[in-house]
């Protein structure tokens, strides 16, 4: 059986759904399919997510941002959106959820204490996804 495949988007795939691929990647191995792309890509990796997971063993620091390729889309189980920004068109077939992520700068939480409460929201989603697509 094919391993389970998902594509994590975030806008500017510098923090977000790096954090997501990277989490995913530790979690699972090679069980899962890990993609992740943006709507708008930046130039770099996001230095604060980096170090954010640096701490937790995970290490994204060789990624480069990409945008999002459509046959992938299609291609992949589940397209998971991070954030409020951050949207992919529906194809049929593949499956969509949206992660409506912690963002403490609203709450005036900035730096790197920002990006340890958005890696640990996210891997608590990532650990959750993990246990469905393996259940």
């Amino acid at each position: 059986m094919n391993a389970p495949s998902v594509l994590f988007v975030c806008v500017k795939n510098g923090g977000k759904s790096q954090m997501a691929a990277g989490l995913m990647r530790a979690a699972t191995g090679d069980r899962v399919d890990v993609h992740s792309a943006g709507t708008r890509p930046a130039a770099a990796i996001n230095a604060l997510s980096a170090e954010a997971l640096l701490e937790v063993g995970v290490d994204i620091t060789g990624e480069t941002p990409k945008a999002i390729d459509p046959q992938l889309v299609r291609d992949v189980d589940l397209v998971v959106t991070l954030g409020r920004e951050a949207s992919v068109d529906p194809v049929p077939g593949t499956a969509f959820e949206n992660w409506d992520t912690d963002e403490p700068s609203e709450r005036g939480i900035d730096g790197i204490e920002r990006m340890r409460l958005v890696r640990d929201d996210i891997a608590t989603r990532v650990t959750d996804l993990a246990t469905r697509l393996h259940p």
